[in-house]
């Protein structure tokens, strides 16, 4: 057994902000089991790695003896949460929601205890709304309040749309904390506003407040934008483990040192960088499959860069089908393609001036060239990545 003030030196690891460290030390000193918070949203069937920094922290409470609430939003998802977003997300119907919902349960179990997790659909409550008990929710929330968001402030002044629709998440976030009682709620530092507007709403209700737990947001492969699946730098949980370590192995050594700290909860490892990098991409690929999952994808790997025997390994495909014919638009569609990445016509063109592009075995350093592919040609885009012609 911990003591509260070990418990709160563990788990303020890795956090970005806690509103705040003393409240959260005296509601670990009532000698319960607390209630911790994380919304999720499947707009999506799948998870990726930016997304288990806060299911890894909710294990952590879990495994000091807090009860995990992992709240479905089957409603929320269908208006999609506006946070950090410089227009509204797509709506979903209920069945779509209900079907990543089921995947998506699949993929975080693989990080949290199931028989020590209460999962709830916020639906359970929502859909027994009556249009009037709805329009009270809302008169306890000003469009003044709403508009401090950055990214609804940002939207008016550029003369950009705020659905209406949008400005109910925050509120539909902040009654899941009062329904299950929340006494901590997890998110990502783009979840301030939402969380506060939780602690505002179980105060009306005469409700202990609930803490603010922030985690910081993973940034995506290309080390700039947090990990997104709209923005194609992520690396999914459910990702083939071969697709899951080349990504990896993809990654600047700056973001290398992120990834241990936000992924593992540790420093980068003394000694060559590609030899971290490739402990990096052994544990990932380890925690979400298996052992020897990872030891064949390592195995691969080196095999495919290390050997530079491309012709015995197994390589994403690539259509050329509706790709222009120079080598520029070629590795530009090959990454995008093969790899989920997105690359711009300068950075094909910096690739090939360099020359580490090769067609069929050769370099290829003319970025005007327009190679003939066949199928089965091997085409390499860089030293880490590398497709097949279908």
């Amino acid at each position: 057994m911990h003591s509260p003030e070990q418990q709160l030196a563990l788990l303020k690891r890795g956090a970005s902000q806690i509103i705040s460290e003393a409240e959260l030390l005296s509601k670990l000193r009532l000698g319960r089991p607390l209630n911790v918070k994380l919304g999720v949203d499947p707009t999506a069937p799948d998870i990726h790695l930016g997304f288990t920094v806060a299911l890894q922290k909710l294990r952590q409470f879990q495994d000091l003896g807090h009860q995990a609430i992992l709240i479905i939003g089957d409603f929320t998802a269908m208006i999609g949460d506006p946070s950090g977003r410089s227009k509204a997300r797509p709506q979903l119907s209920h069945d779509q929601v209900m079907s990543n919902a089921k995947s998506f349960q699949q993929q975080a179990y693989k990080i949290l205890d199931p028989a020590r997790t209460r999962t709830v659909f916020n639906g359970e409550w929502f859909e027994m709304m009556s249009f009037e008990q709805v329009m009270r929710l809302n008169g306890r929330v000003t469009l003044q309040q709403m508009l401090q968001r950055e990214d609804f402030k940002g939207r008016v002044d550029r003369g950009e749309p705020v659905h209406l629709h949008e400005i109910q998440y925050p509120i539909m976030q902040g009654w899941d904390s009062v329904m299950i009682k929340a006494d901590v709620e997890l998110g990502g530092t783009d979840q301030l506003f939402n969380i506060l507007v939780g602690r505002d709403l179980q105060r009306e209700e005469k409700q202990p407040e609930q803490v603010v737990f922030l985690l910081p947001l993973l940034e995506g492969l290309d080390g700039v934008q947090k990990m997104s699946k709209s923005l194609g730098n992520y690396v999914g949980v459910s990702e083939a483990p071969s697709e899951m370590f080349g990504k990896l192995m993809s990654i600047t050594d700056t973001l290398m040192a992120r990834y241990y700290l936000l992924l593992l909860g540790e420093e980068v490892p003394a000694g060559h960088p590609m030899d971290a990098k490739k402990q990096l991409g052994f544990r990932i690929v380890e925690r979400y499959h298996s052992t020897e999952a990872a030891q064949g994808a390592l195995d691969e790997f080196n095999l495919r860069f290390s050997k530079r025997d491309l012709d015995k390994v197994e390589l994403p495909s690539f259509s050329t089908e509706g790709v222009e014919p120079d080598i520029i638009s070629l590795i530009v569609a090959a990454f995008a393609r093969g790899f989920s990445v997105t690359k711009s016509r300068g950075d094909a063109r910096r690739l090939v001036e360099q020359g580490s592009v090769q067609v069929r075995g050769e370099k290829c350093t003319d970025p005007k060239a327009a190679p003939k592919l066949e199928s089965g040609d091997v085409l390499r885009l860089d030293k880490k990545h590398a497709v097949r012609v279908a």
